[in-house]
This record gives structure tokens, sequence and C-alpha cells, in this order.
């Protein structure tokens, strides 16, 4: 490509689809490790034991539905 005589050369956009990609993906994992530090910091509500204590109880309804029901 030649530059014509008096026309500035034409400029390089100012972000290319790669840099925007990049960016997504920056972004992406400093979420992913502000979610870390919150969740390593504890502070949580239910305990996970009661959380999975809970889910094992509905799928043994759910099961004793389907088979008994």
């Amino acid at each position: 490509m030649t530059e014509m005589p008096g026309q500035p050369p034409p400029e390089k956009p100012e972000r290319t689809a790669e840099d925007v990609l990049w960016m997504r993906v920056e972004r992406k994992r400093e979420r992913i490790r502000s979610q870390i530090v919150r969740n390593r910091k504890g502070g949580h509500k239910v305990p996970t034991w009661v959380l999975a204590t809970i889910l094992g109880l509905i799928l043994l309804g759910w099961l004793y539905l389907i088979f008994f029901g």
C-alpha cells in the first residue's frame, strides 16, 4: 500500500479484535481471582455440610417418589 503525498498515513485502530478478546479474558480472570479470595475468607452463612445434607435428603425423597410413588 503506497501513501499518497500530502495525506496522513492510515491510522491503526485503537483496539483490535485481539485486544478486545484479551481484555475480556483478563476481566474474567480478575473476577475469578476475587471470587476465590472471597471464598477463602469464609464468612459463610450456612455450612457446606448442611447444604450437602439437604441436597441428599431432597434426592432421597425424589428417588422414593419415583420407586414407591
